[in-house]
């Protein structure tokens, strides 16, 4: 009970709180509304409580300015949304795929606004919560869970140096996984379905009788639906894929912060 009211632990415990509730902001699947606001608070002050008490962190509050202290906060923020910020890369890799298929598919037409992920497709939709039950099926939320907590032990509390420099043109750099990891998981249905619009050309060039527009929509739709439900595997082994590649983008973080 004397921790709970020791200035130090305190202040450990305003700052771990800070640096956990940045970081769950800038999550992709946390900021969104598929859990309710007194969830995502309870579940930073349990993660922060939990944090501040396995490693026990004590800052000395009496050698602290006003000045140290809010300096750190805002550090602590940076350090948050870091974190939080790789992740988007990853999951918008995935996103993009989902797109280039459906416009493949021509379902961009059925575009629909969910309160959740937005003006999205149907099948965008459907790569996101598919991205999100790997996630936690491989278990891959622990090492989110580990990193955070190492990032305390590379980056402490009471420790101003931010290498903040170096963080952006790694994010920059690696912004362009976005299409590049995105455009390979797609690349096998678009492959497909370019297959099937060059047989619809060539039955249009010798059979113009035909109405192609009429028979190639729900064609596409069918080959393109056909084409996910065969290589539904292939989407999977990717998402596994882009999540490894997520953990040491992790670590390359921490890393980087703390030069």
């Amino acid at each position: 009970m004397m921790d709970l009211i020791n200035p130090g632990t305190v202040s450990a415990f305003i700052l771990i709180l800070l640096r956990i509730s940045s970081f769950m902001i800038s999550f992709p699947l946390i900021n969104t509304s598929l859990i309710p606001p007194n969830i995502k608070i309870l579940l930073m002050l349990a993660i922060s409580f939990y944090i501040s008490k396995l490693l026990g962190i004590n800052i000395p509050i009496n050698e602290l300015s006003v000045l140290d202290y809010f300096l750190l906060s805002i550090k602590e923020a940076l350090i948050g949304f870091c974190l939080g910020l790789i992740v988007n890369i990853f999951i918008a890799a995935f996103s993009y795929a989902a797109e280039i298929i459906s416009y493949s598919m021509g379902l961009t037409i059925v575009n629909m606004f969910d309160p959740t992920f937005g003006m999205i497709s149907v099948l965008d939709k459907f790569f996101i919560i598919t991205f999100y039950l790997i996630f936690f099926l491989t278990g891959s939320y622990k090492i989110v869970i580990g990193s955070i907590i190492m990032s305390f032990k590379l980056l402490p509390l009471m420790n101003l140096k931010l290498s903040i420099e170096n963080f952006f043109p790694f994010f920059i750099k690696n912004s362009s996984l976005i299409f590049s990891l995105g455009f390979k998981v797609a690349f096998p249905f678009m492959l497909v379905l370019f297959i099937v619009n060059l047989g619809l050309a060539l039955i249009n060039r010798l059979i113009p009788q035909i109405n192609v527009f009429i028979v190639g929509l729900p064609l596409q739709i069918f080959v393109g639906l056909a084409a996910l439900s065969l290589g539904f595997a292939a989407i999977i082994y990717s998402g596994i894929l882009l999540i490894e590649k997520m953990g040491s983008g992790y670590l390359e973080t921490l890393k980087l912060l703390s030069r």
